[in-house]
């Protein structure tokens, strides 16, 4: 009719998977998808329909990669009606709103709880919600979808060790977990589907971002498997279940093993007693991402007789740190120099086995240390940290054999330095 003025928003056409999720009517959706299989332009145009029907959309995501996506998609989307002023673009905020109404879709960074708060929705988005803490929706949110009754979608993708370091979650598998829960009990719609499935990727793009994955990983990221066994683990989830405990008996010693990090990597830092009763416990796990006098303080904290460093990372940076931190502490601490000998699996199997027997038990629940456990092929990759950290520890409680050499006797670091022993041999891997 005359005067009237047609505007066209441009939406991405979804393919088959993205479409079964966007017809969806039910108020809770779960999608369990592989790396870009098409998670966030299924959030854009979910998230614009929603906008254009007048709703109150959030989108929050951990990661600025994944953010700047959303936005960019989202404003693509919609850049004919801002640029004829229906709608008006905060980029300071991120956010598109319609003038004299609650109709707005923002996107923002969000790890956790606090960095949500705020704010309410009618549809709530939580993209890469395996890397968020688990109070992001638990504590504000589904409470923020009260005031209207609204409706929340949370993606994300199964958590490799090779993608791990990233998240901030408690446990790196409450997503999983969620996931499982929700989709037995029927409280969730759940989708999943892996990256093939995208017809819009190339072959060659999906497989530069799979030729360094492991094959776990590989299963993981892009087949969108959550992995509760791996072929080839040492440890199964099952096993670290049924040899669990939530107390130990009085201990006749306590160790903490120290697995230097490597650039960027965390710090494990493992603390296992031998019990009187002979059964070996993993007392705590206290590893972290930290600044070298950070987590020499975090060693010492660990309270242990004895601690057990390898030299391999580190060299002899790492006792002059420890005792620095604990001339700080004016404390004298028990520190023995290991080096590995042998293979990394050959170390781990004595300690797997012990598992096995009924003879070694997780007091408690680590999640980050139990993944790790389980998610270590040998061969694979690299050891991880917090599973080095353990395997030094118990390692130390069982024998200073097992293809590990002991650079002479304990030593005392003191409020002076370190005294090292006039031997400096290393036998390295």
């Amino acid at each position: 009719m005359p005067g009237t003025l047609t505007l066209t928003v441009l939406l991405p056409e979804p393919h088959a998977e993205q479409r079964r999720i966007l017809e969806s009517q039910h108020k809770r959706i779960m999608v369990r998808a592989g790396r870009r299989a098409g998670k966030t332009v299924t959030a854009v145009i979910k998230a614009v329909k929603a906008f254009l029907a007048g709703q109150r959309v959030l989108y929050a995501t951990p990661t600025a990669e994944q953010l700047e996506k959303f936005w960019y998609e989202a404003v693509l989307a919609l850049q004919a009606p801002i640029q004829a002023g229906v709608f008006t673009k905060n980029e300071t905020l991120r956010a598109i709103t319609r003038a004299g109404t609650e109709n707005r879709l923002r996107a923002k960074t969000a790890w956790n709880a606090d960095t949500l708060r705020g704010d309410y929705a009618d549809l709530l988005i939580l993209d890469e919600f395996q890397l968020m803490k688990e109070d992001a929706w638990q504590l504000v949110g589904a409470p923020m979808l009260l005031d209207n009754n609204g409706a929340a979608m949370l993606i994300y993708t199964p958590p490799s060790l090779f993608a791990r370091s990233a998240s901030r979650a408690h446990d790196p598998q409450h997503a999983a977990k969620m996931f499982r829960a929700g989709q037995a009990a029927g409280t969730w719609e759940c989708h999943t589907f892996s990256s093939h499935v995208n017809p819009h990727i190339s072959s060659a793009a999906l497989q530069e971002i799979t030729q360094y994955m492991t094959p776990t990983a590989y299963r993981q990221e892009i087949m969108a498997e959550d992995l509760d066994t791996v072929p080839g683990a040492l440890w199964t989830a099952q096993l670290l279940e049924q040899t669990r405990v939530s107390s130990t008996p009085a201990l006749a010693r306590r160790v903490v093993g120290v697995d230097p990090p490597g650039g960027a990597t965390e710090c494990g830092i493992v603390v296992a007693g031998r019990g009187l009763d002979g059964q070996y416990y993993i007392v705590a796990d206290h590893s972290l991402r930290a600044s070298p006098d950070k987590w020499a303080l975090a060693v010492l904290d660990a309270d242990a007789d004895t601690i057990v460093a390898e030299h391999n990372y580190g060299g002899d940076m790492v006792a002059a740190t420890i005792s620095q931190a604990a001339q700080s502490r004016g404390r004298l601490v028990r520190y023995k120099d290991v080096v590995a000998t042998r293979g990394k699996m050959v170390r781990a199997e004595p300690v797997a086995a012990l598992f096995e027997q009924g003879r070694c038990h997780i007091v408690g629940s680590m999640p980050q240390l139990e993944q790790e456990l389980t998610m270590w092929v040998p061969g694979e990759s690299h050891s991880p940290n917090r599973l080095d950290a353990l395997v030094w520890a118990v390692t130390e409680l069982l024998t200073v054999g097992s293809g590990i050499r002991v650079e002479g006797q304990p030593e005392m670091l003191t409020m002076r330095g370190v005294r090292w022993p006039t031997s400096h041999s290393r036998s390295r891997r």
